[in-house]
């Protein structure tokens, strides 16, 4: 893990100019902050190779509008220690939105519509103000994770404790992220028992996905304002489209103080998928 990403538990921490060494051969590792203060590209000892993490991708770059993104940083990282590579060089980006897997120092230079050609450093930060791109989904449970190298904690956002208390209401399973989760099968099972909880909006919840015909309908952005809904005696289980918002969810609720809540596993995706019943929907 870089050491300027203040993760914590990692078996080496690496900063710019140290050496990966693997049998006779090493990779040179060179900082190239800007998407995050922490991102690292890996050179191979010839310079015929590199890999540009999530600083560089194909045609492309990491963003820079959150977790201490800087594009006059990134716009230097990138110029200075990759584009200085041999025009040969093979570039492998940590991944790609459309099933690329590599590219090169000449073509990135030339075709890259963000830092390539005659593209100045205040054109490039001018277009990454403006990129205006969505919150990802699930960056506010990915970044914790990160900084403890995605090891569970044993202080859930519940407290102290929180993943050693094994639920006996359901089969669950305790994730990465420090919430309960319920595969359907367990809910279909445990359903009289528990308040399901489905905190899309009222179009999703009468749309074509249907609806789990016990589930309350709670838009995420009311549910702290309706926690009176709910009782705190009896399990809860959150529910979305995926799972995402329902992850955040059962946070909230764990935090006003409900102690058993599980999150629906892959959201009404995987509970249509998986051949439960619904309430309405396409058929």
């Amino acid at each position: 893990m870089p050491a300027e990403g203040g993760a914590q538990g990692a078996d080496r921490t690496l900063r710019h100019g140290d050496r990966i060494a693997f049998g006779a051969r090493h990779l040179a590792v060179r900082a190239t902050p800007g998407h995050t203060d922490g991102c690292l590209s890996f050179v191979l000892d010839d310079e015929s190779m590199a890999f540009s993490g999530d600083c560089l991708l194909v045609r492309g770059c990491g963003r820079t509008d959150f977790q201490q993104g800087d594009p006059h940083r990134l716009w230097r990282s990138v110029r200075a220690e990759l584009f200085s590579l041999p025009l040969d060089c093979l570039l492998y980006p940590a991944h790609d939105y459309r099933g690329l897997t590599v590219t090169s120092v000449r073509e990135e230079r030339a075709y890259n519509p963000r830092l390539g050609g005659e593209i100045g450093e205040d054109d490039f930060v001018g277009y990454m103000h403006n990129l205006k791109l969505p919150h990802p989904k699930q960056i506010d449970v990915a970044v914790p994770a990160n900084l403890v190298c995605g090891r569970p904690s044993d202080d859930g956002p519940a407290g102290p404790g929180y993943a050693d208390r094994e639920p006996g209401w359901a089969a669950l399973v305790f994730t990465f992220a420090g919430l309960w989760e319920i595969q359907p099968q367990g809910l279909e099972e445990a359903a009289r028992g528990v308040q399901v909880v489905d905190v899309r909006e009222p179009a999703e919840f009468d749309g074509p996905l249907g609806h789990i015909a016990q589930a309350r309908p709670i838009p995420l952005g009311e549910l702290d304002a309706r926690l009176g809904e709910l009782s705190k005696e009896r399990p809860v289980v959150t529910v979305c489209r995926s799972g995402a918002r329902s992850a955040q969810a059962a946070t909230l609720l764990q935090k006003a103080g409900f102690a058993e809540v599980a999150n629906l596993a892959g959201g009404m995706l995987r509970w249509r998928a998986n051949g439960h019943p619904v309430v309405g929907g396409a058929h």
